[in-house]
């Protein structure tokens, strides 16, 4: 996995390419810790070069999400693939997350 971080207005997007599995969810988390405590409070998860999540991948995901809505923010996601998709409903996360079909929706969002 690897993954860029990129700003809009005072959204934090970070942009996952390959897997998040448990070999390497840490290093997300690690940066997203870092962008809150920057003061970022909006942060998108922008799925579009993504071809799998594991268990432990959820889990983090899960995790932000409690911290980042402590802190008065929000996490969204963005351009799962239909397996991805069918992951979130089939595991009920897509109640929730706000997932959007596209980066643009998502920032609409906000």
């Amino acid at each position: 996995m690897s993954f860029t971080v990129k700003k809009h207005a005072d959204v934090t997007i970070l942009e996952v390419e390959g897997t998040l599995i448990v070999g390497n969810r840490q290093e997300l988390k690690q940066k997203v810790l870092e962008e809150l405590e920057a003061g970022t409070r909006k942060v998108l998860v922008d799925f579009e070069h993504t071809t799998y999540i594991d268990r432990s991948g959820l889990g983090v995901l899960v995790s932000l999400a409690k911290k980042i809505r402590e802190l008065g923010g929000d996490l969204r996601l963005a351009n799962l693939n239909d397996d991805l998709q069918t992951l979130f409903e089939l595991t009920k996360l897509d109640t929730l997350f706000q997932i959007s079909e596209s980066r643009e929706r998502a920032l609409e969002s906000f």
